[in-house]
């Protein structure tokens, strides 16, 4: 079992939280608290260490720690972090990397992963400050469980109520549910840049969202992933179990790819790859000149890079995206058929899937019939094929 530290901040919901300590104790997990000092307001750090059998951390400065870096100590110690309740004065401290209590301290020097409760107010959970902190907590890696809509404490009904500790159990559970465990998984994400001069470049409108999503996501399922990463808007994620490689084109994005697959259980190619590149690239920038109106460029195909590697794998599961704006299924089929991957996903990117959080998709395999899945969020999309995936591992790849 796991070794948890529960970090209690100021909110009435604070009560349920002992019933949450209670209970991951009673799944056989090992338990150790740090509190604020506004929760202690609410419930005094004697119930929680009579608890869990060891002092509550709510002083970096208090005699009996003076021996040790306290914060590093629990912080090394832990498997897992669990903010709970998490009011919105730590959620803005976690965002924004402010250090200037106990629990802020310790949850700054964590490097596991970090499950947040939001507990609020339904004023302050919409509020626009709040709503990006815990966008930005999100990308970051951490995981948010959604509060609940109910009765809140000051007498009415809205959406900021703190779950019930079975919900949060079961959340919590949920993250020692590990089928990658020991997997190594490659994952492109990202649009490649085909340069055209030293100033302007090919590219497309690939955020890269989605291949982040599935990297971070493999990384809590077990997995050690390689991220080979193009052009991307949101911050590569920040885990030891990510090892990032940055790429530029498609010829480059290649080469890493190949040299990394031989040692890799699966290869997952989100990446928006280039299809063509300009054939000879200008060793200057190229400037208008009076008089000429129309600049023509000659293009030459790109390395075929699913294909290509495909071809290689032994062992491997492939899985290739395909990202249509029309005749999607034809077209995903067609793509199933010639490059050798064991899954298509195939996806419309003609409405909002380019840079947006949501996506809805369609899985196509050798011999099956296409399976279309809801339209949810790329964090949901990747959590559903990362567990197609582990199942397949779990076979003999067919050929």
């Amino acid at each position: 079992m796991a070794r948890i530290a529960v970090y209690l901040t100021g909110g009435i919901a604070i009560y349920k939280a002992i019933n949450v300590v209670r209970g991951l104790q009673k799944a056989g997990h090992e338990v150790r608290v740090a509190m604020t000092k506004n929760s202690e307001q609410f419930v005094g750090p004697a119930t929680l260490a009579s608890l869990t059998k060891h002092p509550v951390l709510d002083d970096l400065f208090a005699k009996e720690v003076q021996a040790s870096v306290a914060h590093i100590d629990l912080a090394d110690w832990s498997d897992l972090a669990l903010v709970v309740p998490a009011d919105a004065n730590i959620i803005g401290k976690m965002a924004n990397g402010i250090a200037d209590d106990a629990v802020s301290t310790t949850l700054l020097a964590s490097t596991g992963p970090r499950l947040i409760v939001p507990a609020m107010n339904s004023h302050m959970w919409s509020n626009p400050a709040v709503q990006r902190n815990l966008a930005y907590l999100t990308e970051q890696g951490d995981e948010v469980l959604e509060p609940a809509t109910g009765y809140l404490a000051e007498g009415y009904s809205g959406k900021g109520r703190m779950p019930e500790p079975e919900v949060i159990l079961a959340w919590v559970d949920q993250h020692f549910d590990r089928p990658l465990l020991g997997k190594k998984i490659m994952i492109t994400a990202g649009g490649t840049k085909e340069a055209i001069d030293p100033v302007r470049y090919i590219g497309n409108h690939s955020s890269g969202k989605m291949g982040l999503a599935l990297a971070k996501r493999a990384a809590q399922m077990g997995a050690q992933v390689a991220l080979v990463y193009g052009n991307i808007s949101v911050p590569v994620p920040k885990n030891s179990q990510i090892s990032l490689y940055p790429v530029g084109d498609a010829a480059e994005m290649l080469a890493q790819v190949e040299s990394l697959f031989p040692d890799s259980d699966a290869l997952i190619m989100a990446a928006a790859v280039g299809d063509w590149r300009v054939k000879e690239k200008a060793d200057h920038k190229l400037k208008k000149q009076p008089g000429v109106d129309e600049l023509t460029l000659h293009f030459v195909k790109n390395p075929d890079i699913l294909k290509t590697v495909a071809a290689q794998k032994d062992r491997q599961v492939v899985i290739g995206f395909a990202a249509e704006t029309n005749d999607l299924l034809a077209n995903a089929e067609r793509k199933l058929r010639e490059k050798g991957a064991d899954f298509i996903v195939a996806n419309d990117v003609s409405g909002d899937a380019f840079g947006g959080d949501y996506d809805q998709v369609t899985i196509l395999e050798k011999e099956q019939d296409p399976v279309t899945w809801p339209r949810m969020t790329k964090d949901q999309v990747a959590k559903k094929l990362l567990t197609l995936l582990a199942n397949r591992l779990e076979k003999p790849v067919r050929e």
